[in-house]
Order: C-alpha cells, then sequence, then structure tokens
C-alpha cells in the first residue's frame, strides 16, 4: 500500500511540473538596413506624447519620431525588457506558498519477525510553519522589486528617447551651421579664382590674392572637421535606433529651440520626486528593503516545523503521532542579517536624499545657464543686424573692387563667426531644452517638431 501511495503522488508530482522547450541560437540577424523593416505601434509607448503623435518617416523623421524610434527599437531597452520580465518571474516565484513535505519508510528486512508479523511501514507529512510568518514581507518586497524594475525601465527608455533627441539635435543643427559654412566657401572660392585669375594677368599683387586664399582654406578646414562630428553622430544615432550603421535616415529641420518657461520649470520641480521615474523607482526599492528589513526581524522568531505520522510495526500495531521541530534561538537568532538588512535599508534612504538633491541642482544649473544664454542671444542677434547690412554692401563694393580684399575677407568672417556662434547657441539651447525636459520628467513637446498633431 505504501508503495502504491508513493507511485501515485510521484504521478501527480510529475504531472504538474513544467517541460523543457529549447530555444536555440542560431544565426545573428542582421541589423534593419531601412525604417520599412521595423515596425512601430505608437499605441504601446509608455509616453502620450509620442503614443498621440503620428509616426510617418515619408517625409523624414521628426524629433518626436527619432525619439519614438529609439524607444521601439534600442536593442539595450529590449534587454531591459527582458529584465522586468525576470523581476516579474521573481515576483510570482515569492508569492507561492512553500510546499508540505512527505516522508515515506518501509520495512526491507527479510527477516522473519514470526508468526502473525507483518512489514512495518509509516508515513508523515509535515509543514514549515516558520516559512508562513515572513512570507507575506517577502511577497512585498518581491512586488516593490518589480514596480521599481518597470520604473527603472520607464527611466531608461526615458533617457534613450531623450539621448535620440539630443542626437537629432547636433544633426539638425550641425546641417545648419555647414549650409552656412558651404555659402562662405563658395563666396570665398569664388573670390579666390577671380583674384587669382586677375593676378596671372599682372591686375593684382599677391597681396590681394592671399587673404581670400586663407580664408578659403579656413573654412574648408571648419567644413571637414563638421562633418566628421556630424558622421559620428549620424552612426551613433543608427546604432541608438537599432539600424544599420549604414542607413542613412532623413532628418526633418525642426524648429528653432525655445528657452524653458521657468514658472513651468518651478512648478515640475516642486514635484520632481513623484514625476521623475527613476526616483520613484528608489522609492520603490526602498519600500522593498524596508519589507525586506521586516522579513528578517521575523525570522528571528524559531523556526517551527509540524509535522503528522502514520506508522505500522511488524506485529501489526498502528499508531499516529505529532512531531514538532523549533529551533532554539540562542546563538544566531538572525542578528547577522538583521544588521545587514537595516544598514542596507539606511543606504537607500541616504541615497534616495543625494539623487533628489543633485537634481534639483542640475536642473537650477541649467536654468541659469538659460538665463545668460537668453542675453547673450539677444546680443548676437543685435550684432547681426548691424552686420548684414554692412556686409550686403561690402558685397557690391568688392564686385565693383572698390574694397580692400583683406578688409572683404575681414568683414565676411566676422560675419561668419557670429552666424556660427549664433547656431551653436541655439543648439546649446535646444540640448538644455532636451535635458531640462528629461531631469524634469516633462515630456517634450510635440509643437517645435515638424509634423502637427492630428
Amino acid at each position: 500500500m505504501v508503495y502504491r501511495f508513493f507511485s501515485c503522488m510521484c504521478c501527480l508530482a510529475v504531472a504538474g511540473c513544467a517541460t523543457y522547450r529549447p530555444l536555440p541560437l542560431g544565426a545573428v540577424p542582421e541589423l534593419p538596413g531601412g525604417l520599412a523593416q521595423v515596425q512601430v505601434d505608437t499605441r504601446s509607448l509608455p509616453f502620450p506624447v509620442l503614443a498621440a503623435h503620428p509616426f510617418d518617416p515619408r517625409d523624414g523623421l521628426d524629433e518626436i519620431e527619432v525619439a519614438t524610434l529609439a524607444v521601439v527599437n534600442n536593442p539595450d531597452l529590449r534587454l531591459a525588457r527582458d529584465d522586468l520580465a525576470v523581476s516579474r518571474a521573481q515576483a510570482f516565484a515569492a508569492g507561492l506558498l512553500p510546499d508540505p513535505q512527505l516522508a515515506l519508510a518501509g520495512d526491507l528486512s527479510n527477516s522473519d519477525a514470526g508468526p502473525g508479523a507483518t512489514r512495518a511501514f509509516s508515513f508523515g507529512l509535515s509543514y514549515d510553519v516558520g516559512a508562513l510568518i515572513s512570507h507575506a514581507a517577502g511577497r512585498r518586497a518581491a512586488q516593490a522589486d518589480v514596480q521599481k524594475t518597470d520604473l527603472a525601465l520607464l527611466w531608461q527608455e526615458w533617457q534613450v528617447a531623450s539621448q535620440a533627441r539630443l542626437a537629432f539635435v547636433r544633426l539638425t543643427y550641425g546641417r545648419r551651421l555647414l549650409a552656412v559654412l558651404d555659402a562662405n566657401r563658395r563666396l570665398f572660392a569664388d573670390r579666390a579664382a577671380r583674384t587669382g585669375q586677375a593676378q596671372r594677368r599682372g591686375l593684382l599683387t599677391g597681396d590681394a590674392v592671399l587673404p581670400n586664399l586663407t580664408a578659403l582654406q579656413d573654412i574648408n578646414k571648419q567644413m571637414y572637421d563638421l562633418q566628421r562630428q556630424l558622421s559620428q553622430t549620424a552612426h551613433d544615432l543608427n546604432t541608438l535606433l537599432g539600424l544599420d550603421a549604414r542607413v542613412d535616415l532623413r532628418l526633418q529641420d525642426g524648429a528653432p529651440a525655445a528657452f524653458a518657461d521657468e514658472g513651468a520649470a518651478d512648478g515640475a520641480l516642486a514635484e520632481l520626486p513623484r514625476r521623475r521615474p527613476d526616483l520613484r523607482a528608489l522609492v520603490a526599492g526602498y519600500t522593498a528593503q524596508d519589507q525586506r528589513y521586516r522579513a528578517a526581524l521575523l525570522a528571528q522568531f524559531p523556526a517551527l516545523n509540524v509535522g503528522l505520522t502514520r506508522s505500522r510495526d511488524n506485529s501489526n500495531v498502528y499508531s499516529n503521532s505529532l512531531g514538532i521541530t523549533l529551533s532554539l534561538p540562542l546563538l544566531n537568532r538572525n542578528r547577522g542579517n538583521i544588521v545587514i538588512e537595516q544598514a542596507t535599508r539606511q543606504k537607500l534612504h541616504d541615497e534616495y536624499q543625494v539623487r533628489v538633491q543633485a537634481a534639483r541642482n542640475d536642473i537650477r544649473a541649467i536654468l541659469d545657464q538659460q538665463r545668460l544664454d537668453r542675453e547673450q542671444l539677444g546680443s548676437i542677434e543685435t550684432a547681426l543686424d548691424q552686420l548684414e547690412p554692412a556686409i550686403q554692401r561690402s558685397d557690391l563694393a568688392a564686385r565693383s573692387e572698390l574694397i580692400d580684399a583683406l578688409a572683404y575677407a575681414n568683414a565676411r568672417a566676422a560675419l561668419l563667426a557670429k552666424q556660427a556662434e549664433r547656431i551653436n547657441l541655439l543648439q546649446q539651447i535646444a540640448e538644455q531644452r532636451v535635458a531640462l525636459q528629461t531631469l524634469l520628467g516633462i515630456a517634450p513637446d510635440a509643437s517645435s517638431s515638424g509634423h502637427q498633431q492630428q
């Protein structure tokens, strides 16, 4: 009977087991070679502004579409989502109750115990009651860990979207600067050709040709340096978007960068701990650790195991017994784990405060920097308003050869420097806007992108 019972229990246990399913690595596919190979479902995106923005790459990607593609197709985010699945599996495991234990024993002796003797056996069922004491705290800790991982994934998605937006800003403003440099390069190339031809005819001296050649060489160097930077940024953006490095993305030239609304920034700063996903993840992590500390305190109580045993001896006498196993908390009492969990909780408590304080300082530093940028941009705009009419007159004078070549080259160089300074400052303002929205946990402004909301 004992063996039949044991066989039935084994069959039931095997029937409820999970089975192995192979997952071969196989050949690693190439990264997508174009946007047509990427499926973008904006409805599943975690950010409302990205989910509501139309994704149509046929007329080029705007800033929001670049952020959308990054969240959908970034390889690192794929791994982070796998981490979330692992955390949810761990929470599921933590919520399961411990299994009872079944003990079976049978007399395998071949000796003859005399007339009327039977085969002795015993079977017992026991349960670790002590594990139930800390089970609730462990389950709550695992659930908080899932929330922490989920928020950490949200923050990572937020950062990846911001990195894609920064690359978009650098590419679009870099191309604006490249267009200005190219216009000046063509101008000085024409001037250098004309003055060189005049020198060969004996109408001009070398002093009139040299300034144009020097300016042309300087602009060529600036263009090559900028093209290298743009090429590296384009490759970095492709990597961020999970695309092949050879993909040539078509980007829209978005609206000029705007300064942040300090009133809105101050309001968002006051709600920072409730807005930023990483800070909320720290709160969830602290909650999980607090539950582990509680579990460690509960684990200092004696471990209790209760069991019932049914047995029969070889004289066919049956007996029932109740067994209790109780640990004696004399030496360990789980004191080591209690100290560890308490110190870890204190560390997470301090880390949360430090992170919030650092975020506030970073935000205030950007706001202060934007005040200076606002003043500088006004100064540059005033200087350009004064330089551009003067340069137009210098162009007319240069065509009529009524102005010294060196003076004309210096005037054009001054205009180019101011134009480049303005574009670089606008790029800096745009990057600060992205950084400020990221630090504040504010969604990007879809109105600054090329597409309009439907």
